[in-house]
C-alpha cells in the first residue's frame, strides 16, 4: 500500500539582511532538514504508529504521503500512485485526519458538511446514508449531527470531523494527533472507534500521537523517528524486549510494612498502603521477589512492563 525509499525533505528559510536590494534579488536561503534518508513500507490492513517528539518529521511525513507536500528526493508511492501529482482517483482513496484542523462549516449542522463532502467525492445518495448511519451509529453522536458546530464541544466536533472524513470510505487514514486537546472521555470514545473501524473495513492506518498508551492499544508495530531519521521500525513487544530491563512489581497490602520490613538500597520503590510498588531489573524477579514476599503479608501481586513512555525514552536518548 505504501513504499518510501530514500525519501529526503529538506526546507528553505529566507534569511533577512539589511540590505533591500539584496533581500529581493540576491535573496539567500537557510536549509532545515526535515527527513533525512528514510524508507519504510505498510502494507494493507496495517495500523502502524508513527512516534517521535515535535519537529522529529512525523507530520512532513504524513504530508508527503497524502499529497500536500513535495519531498526533496526519495521515491514515494501510495496506493500505486506519486501522492503529490493529486489525482483524483488517488484522494478519493485516502484521508488525512488531524486534531488541529477544523474542516466542518462552523455555523451549519455538521450534515450539511457531510452533504458537501458528498458532492465532492461523487457519493451516490443510497451509499451516502449507509454511510453517515454506519459512522454516526460506531461514534455514538446522531443526536448531534444536526446541531450547529459552533455550539458543540470540543470532543463532538472532533467525532463529527471524522465522520466528514470518512465518508467516502477511503483506503488508508492519516491520523495526526486525532485526540489531541481532548478529555479522558472522548479521547476513549475515538481510540475506540478507531479499532473497531480498522476492525471492520480492514482500512491501513498511520497514527500519530503523543499518547503513548493510545498508540499501544491500537498498533502493533511502531516506526520511531528522531530528527528526520527513523531509529526503530517493528512490533512494540520487540521494543520494550530490547530495550526495557526492568519490571514493575505491584503489591497489595493485607497489613502496613512493619519496622523492620527492608530493600536493598539500590531498589527503586514507593509505598502508599495498601500499595507497595518496586522497580526490579527483569535478571533479578526470580531471586529477589521470593525474599520481598517472605517479608510481608499481601493479597495481590503483579508483574507489569515498563510504561511505554519510559522505554521510548529511553530510546530517543540513546539516539
Amino acid at each position: 500500500m505504501i513504499t518510501v525509499k530514500n525519501l529526503t525533505k529538506i526546507y528553505k528559510t529566507a534569511v533577512r539582511s539589511k540590505n533591500l536590494f539584496q533581500d529581493i534579488f540576491f535573496r539567500q536561503y537557510q536549509k532545515s532538514l526535515a527527513l533525512d534518508n528514510i524508507s519504510f513500507e505498510i502494507e494493507e490492513g496495517e495500523l502502524v504508529g508513527f512516534i517521535g517528539p515535535n519537529g522529529a518529521g512525523k507530520t512532513t511525513t504524513m504530508k508527503i504521503l497524502s499529497g500536500i507536500l513535495y519531498p526533496t528526493k526519495g521515491f514515494v508511492n501510495v496506493l500505486g500512485f506519486f501522492p503529490f501529482d493529486k489525482k483524483y482517483s488517488f484522494l478519493r482513496q485516502i484521508a488525512f485526519i488531524t486534531g488541529q484542523k477544523n474542516q466542518l462549516i462552523w455555523e451549519l449542522p455538521a450534515i450539511e458538511s457531510f452533504r458537501l463532502n458528498k458532492e465532492i467525492y461523487e457519493i451516490d445518495e443510497e451509499t451516502f446514508k449507509k454511510n453517515v448511519n454506519e459512522l454516526v451509529e460506531l461514534l455514538d453522536c446522531r443526536q448531534i449531527i444536526n446541531q450547529p458546530v459552533k455550539t458543540l464541544s470540543l470532543g463532538q466536533r472532533m467525532r463529527l470531523e471524522i465522520i466528514n472524513s470518512l465518508l467516502h470510505r477511503p483506503k488508508i487514514l492519516f491520523l495526526d494527533e486525532p485526540t489531541i486537546g481532548l478529555d479522558i472521555f472522548a479521547q476513549s470514545s475515538i481510540i475506540k472507534f478507531i479499532s473497531e473501524y480498522q476492525t471492520r473495513y480492514n482500512s491501513t492506518i498511520i497514527l500519530t500521537s503523543h499518547y503513548m498508551q493510545d498508540v499501544r492499544r491500537l498498533a502493533k508495530r511502531v516506526i520511531l523517528i528522531n530528527e528526520g531519521k527513523i531509529i526503530f521500525d517493528g512490533k512494540i513487544s520487540d521494543l520494550i524486549n530490547h530495550h526495557s530491563q526492568q519490571k514493575i512489581i505491584r503489591i497489595v497490602l493485607i497489613s502496613p510494612l512493619a519496622k523492620k520490613f527492608s530493600l536493598p538500597a539500590n531498589f527503586q520503590y514507593s509505598y502508599n498502603f495498601p500499595e507497595l510498588k518496586i522497580t526490579l531489573p527483569k535478571k533479578e524477579i526470580a531471586s529477589k521477589l521470593s525474599m520481598i514476599l517472605k517479608q510481608i503479608e499481601f493479597s495481590d501481586v503483579t508483574i507489569e512492563d515498563e510504561p511505554i513512555e519510559e522505554v521510548i525514552k529511553k530510546v530517543f536518548k540513546k539516539s
